[in-house]
């Protein structure tokens, strides 16, 4: 067969994957970077290009930087809980005990459930006075709590949501990097008198860091593309102390109806996801090991 043959056939079997990519990623990333440079459009004035105005609004906004810290103290309070949870979860349902694939099964349920219906879940537990947690609490005398409508506890409790959520979904993954681990590795290691402990910390979590950089990225990007949630559960509140940045993208463009501003947020997301993937990928991946 002809190499231009070849290539021709090569081309047609890249051209469904490089099309949805280009109609579903590229081209909407270059129009938002477009309509974040000219002034919204209205019936009386039509748009007109400003330039770099909207970031400058971005760089003066204090909701912008509140909504961006509350989204890093999300990511900081969930992704090493949900990661060391995951393997706590993998470990346990590694080993063969009774009821395995129920436990397995119970711990991967949440991943299953929709998004709006973890929330509404979640709403049970957190009402005030009649839900799950104030109820369990006034049995040992403890005060109602408020804990979606106080500032103060808001975000922790949203972070205790997310955890539940996600850890199981990461048990899978570390439940497969576990079994590719030969167990002639944990034999040596007895043998060796090595305890639970070093087998695991000097053997098994090596093997596992292409898991661990893989499940990191994720759960960075989860963090920051939170907004099912908030519909239910705060919409933001109160005061923004619940508000993450795509919930805030999401009010801009289509509450407040100011696309160019959600478009300059959505650029800046989009720039600081990339930019840390690259970083994970440029330093941590240095200290994975490949088998």
């Amino acid at each position: 067969m002809k190499d231009s043959v070849r290539n021709f056939q090569g081309w047609l079997l890249f051209a469904p994957a490089a099309i949805l990519l280009l109609a579903f990623t590229h081209y909407p990333t270059v129009t938002t970077f477009i309509h974040s440079l000219y002034t919204n459009k209205s019936f009386i004035r039509p748009k007109r290009f400003s330039g770099i105005e909207s970031y400058e609004s971005m760089l003066s906004d204090p909701i912008f930087f509140k909504v961006f810290v509350n989204n890093m103290w999300l990511a900081l309070g969930t992704i090493p809980t949900s990661i060391a949870l995951a393997i706590i979860m993998a470990l346990i349902v590694n080993k063969a005990i009774p009821g395995r694939g129920l436990l397995r099964m119970a711990y991967f349920t949440p991943t299953m459930l929709p998004m709006i219906a973890v929330a509404n879940i979640w709403l049970f537990f957190y009402a005030p006075e009649i839900g799950l947690i104030d109820k369990t609490m006034a049995i040992f005398g403890f005060e109602s709590t408020n804990w979606l409508g106080s500032p103060t506890t808001v975000l922790p409790s949203i972070m205790v949501m997310t955890i539940w959520k996600e850890a199981g979904f990461f048990m899978v993954f570390y439940l497969a990097g576990l079994q590719t681990i030969s167990p002639e590795l944990e034999e040596a290691s007895k043998l060796e008198g090595s305890s639970r402990w070093n087998y695991f910390w000097r053997i098994q979590f090596p093997l596992l860091l292409p898991t661990t950089l893989f499940v990191l990225i994720n759960a960075f990007l989860n963090s920051f593309k939170l907004v099912d949630h908030l519909f239910v559960l705060t919409k933001g509140g109160p005061d923004n102390a619940s508000n993450l940045i795509l919930y805030y993208i999401y009010e801009t463009a289509f509450a407040f109806l100011d696309i160019s501003y959600a478009s300059a947020l959505t650029i800046f997301l989009l720039l600081l996801l990339a930019l840390t993937a690259l970083a994970q990928f440029l330093f941590i991946e240095k200290r994975v090991h490949y088998r």
